[in-house]
């Protein structure tokens, strides 16, 4: 039997404390970057190396706003941020953690938009209507 390409449940759970983690320390705001400065923050994901040595962090800011700047400011205070989730979460080694933009939000909203489009909407509509037009009428009623 083989193993799934997917990650184990110790990356995903360890994944998990470290996004809590994390969360907790911005929502602080003990970070002393201008950048980082009154901007709130959503962690949505941290994916983990096999080995534990490497954490890639998904953020977005609130209505991601100067994304790219928040993104450098973070990696700018990732070993600080390492020291106050280490105190939180216990490792054997704590990952060298690196900030990305989060690009999920990007792909819901992608799919809004084509969701609002007229084309879609009329099939949308079509749809919801044409259930009662697949059933198949009884000819003995003739």
């Amino acid at each position: 039997m083989s193993r799934s390409a997917g990650p184990s449940h110790r990356l995903l759970r360890v994944g998990e404390e470290l996004r809590h983690a994390l969360a907790e320390v911005l929502t602080r705001g003990d970070l002393r970057d201008p950048a980082l400065e009154n901007v709130s923050i959503t962690v949505s994901e941290v994916k983990l190396s096999p080995d534990l040595r490497h954490g890639v962090v998904f953020v977005m800011p609130l209505a991601g706003q100067d994304a790219g700047e928040v993104v450098t400011a973070l990696d700018r205070s990732a070993g600080f941020l390492g020291a106050q989730v280490a105190r939180r979460v216990r490792l054997k080694y704590f990952p060298r953690l690196t900030f990305r933009i989060d690009p999920s939000f990007d792909a819901v909203h992608r799919i809004e938009t084509l969701l609002k489009d007229p084309h879609v909407a009329q099939d949308l509509r079509r749809d919801d209507g044409g259930a009662d037009a697949a059933q198949p009428q009884n000819s003995d009623e003739d």
